[in-house]
């Protein structure tokens, strides 16, 4: 809508339609219109009061859409609804499911660091956020117009396989780990570090062992190998359930031959210095602790690989921008990586965006593989699907697919209770919020999809009959406000692109929910007059539209019937 205006306003002012935009309001209430345009800024320019302007505006802004009012110093707008209704409607019908997208992009590459779970450890609950909100963000971009690489950047490196190498030798049982090797492998990882309190030496043998493997030797090498291939397994069913897909898995271990360039373009260009016995970049200039880049026994650390992995995805994919889907915990790491690329004189360190997000708690307690505190993701999955599958064997024991809907509604319910919250804040997760199927839930929003689908079925109409249609019978109150929800979908794209904000999606799914349901209980929609079921049809097959591509944003699946 205030594109539209901003249109017609072009055509009477000698402004943009950027500066036009950026002062366009919308009023308290929609008595005062749908759109309103404040005059002062142009009362220097006229010499007039800006009450003044906006009559002299009124009267000669003509337009088949808008009628314009002046009310004191403002312009307002009111949409001559049948036409705009009819308008919008047939233009979100047209583009069927891909209402909203655009070509912003221009096919640029965006990169998406994302999901990252550590190796030998299980797929725990709190993976969940960066898996969901870097999806997210990835069907963001897709859908305006970007060609987007998500790569999964598996924790496969580091000190704590020197642990896990130490832990197996001591307490591993070959049997135990064939059988169920992520249970076993968290067994004696948490071990060692109930071990290792009591006997600090096994901290010193980790890091022999994990130099070892960095090393090449044969037999670190060779359990690490192991380790990888039975997580991997086990992180591939995960995100089948959740139906994320990744163009690279691109763990640490993948920058190792890479890392040596950092270090020599470092040394080249006068940054590396020594400091008790370790490799690193001065941040001092910056009011940051110094990023190390070797540490004293000659190792690697996360900033060396960051660095290398950075450089390596600029030369092959040569993007416009990359995020990291990272906890807020890692902000001053990245802030750190930034900053020596920056003096390394890479100017699209500033195309690199740090995504940080909040915890996620288990009944107000953080999670810890560590200390064995952790809630396995698949089993929430799992018993989230269970629930949704009594619900419809209560409501629709007779429905097809019910295997499939109650695993999109198990599934979503989990996705959603995450995504509708602001990423920075903490999320606790409880199983009465999360499987709650009322309320500001993911099955709210499945449920009203499939109550638009429910009625287009009832109809003798076919879904080919709904794109002309008279808007007079869309223009009441309930609708309207339906309608002009539903025109502002492009710019929530938009919105939670440019903030990287799942969430922006999330809470406006909740609201045209909210809203169809008003329009579904306070207006006949399957009435005996075919003109106006028609036009009601058409903005219930309009909304199932909108509901099913955000759900899709979401990376939640939108059954039919339920």
């Amino acid at each position: 809508m205030k594109k539209y205006v901003a249109n017609v306003l072009m055509r009477y002012l000698e402004m943009s339609e950027e500066e036009i935009l950026s002062l366009l309001e919308t009023p308290p209430n929609r008595s005062m219109g749908d759109v309103a345009f404040p005059c002062f800024t142009l009362a220097k320019t006229y010499k007039k009061a800006p009450n003044l302007i906006a009559n002299e505006l009124a009267e000669s802004v003509n337009d088949e859409l808008v009628e314009a009012k002046a009310i004191g110093p403002y312009l307002n707008f009111y949409f001559r609804r049948d036409r705009y209704a009819a308008n919008l409607v047939k233009k979100i019908l047209e583009k069927a499911g891909k209402y909203g997208e655009n070509d912003l992009g221009n096919n640029k590459t965006i990169v998406v660091d994302f999901s990252s779970p550590n190796i030998a450890k299980p797929f725990s609950l709190p993976h969940l956020r960066s898996t969901m909100i870097g999806n997210a963000i990835v069907n963001l971009h897709k859908a305006l117009g970007y060609d987007v690489v998500g790569i999964n950047h598996l924790g496969d490196w580091g000190t704590q396989f020197g642990k896990e190498i130490v832990a197996y030798k001591k307490w591993g049982n070959d049997e135990e780990i064939k059988k169920n090797p992520i249970k076993e492998l968290v067994r004696i990882y948490v071990k060692f570090h109930e071990e290792a309190e009591k006997h600090p030496e096994l901290e010193d043998e980790a890091r022999v062992w994990f130099k070892k493997l960095e090393d090449g030797d044969e037999e670190a090498v060779r359990l690490w190998k192991w380790f990888v291939d039975e997580s991997i397994k086990e992180f591939e069913k995960i995100y089948q359930l959740l139906g994320v897909k990744f163009d690279h898995y691109m763990g640490e271990s993948f920058y190792n031959d890479k890392m040596e360039r950092v270090v020599k373009e470092l040394t080249e260009k006068g940054l590396l210095k020594e400091s008790e016995g370790a490799l690193v970049v001065d941040l001092s200039d910056l009011d940051m602790p110094p990023a190390i880049i070797k540490k004293k026994d000659g190792s690697s650390i996360y900033a060396t690989r960051d660095l290398a992995a950075a450089l390596y995805r600029k030369d092959r994919f040569d993007f416009e921008k990359m995020f990291y889907v990272v906890g807020n915990e890692q902000k001053l790491h990245f802030e750190q990586v930034f900053a020596v690329l920056k003096k390394m004189d890479y100017d699209w360190a500033e195309q690199m965006v740090h995504v940080p997000f909040g915890l996620m708690l288990f009944e107000n307690k953080k999670m810890s593989t560590r200390k064995g505190t952790i809630v396995l993701l698949e089993e929430v999955l799992q018993k989230s699907i269970e629930m949704a599958d009594r619900i419809i064997e209560e409501k629709n024991p007779n429905l097809e697919n019910r295997k499939e809907v109650a695993e999109a509604i198990g599934v979503g319910a989990v996705i959603f209770n995450d995504l509708k919250n602001h990423r920075m804040h903490e999320v606790n997760f409880s199983w009465e919020e999360a499987l709650n199927f009322e309320g500001e839930t993911g099955p709210y929003v499945q449920y009203t999809n499939a109550r638009t689908q429910s009625l287009i079925r009832k109809s003798t109409l076919t879904t080919e009959k709904l794109t002309e249609f008279d808007g007079q019978f869309i223009a009441g109150d309930t609708a309207w406000e339906l309608i002009h929800m539903l025109g502002q979908y492009p710019d929530v794209l938009l919105k939670a692109a440019d903030r990287a904000e799942p969430s922006v999606v999330a809470r406006y799914l909740l609201d045209i929910s909210a809203q169809f349901n008003r329009f579904y209980h306070q207006e006949r929609i399957i009435t005996e007059n075919i003109d106006e079921q028609k036009a009601k049809l058409a903005l219930s097959l309009a909304t199932s539209y909108v509901l099913q591509h955000g759900l899709g944003i979401l990376g939640i699946n939108a059954p039919e019937a339920i």
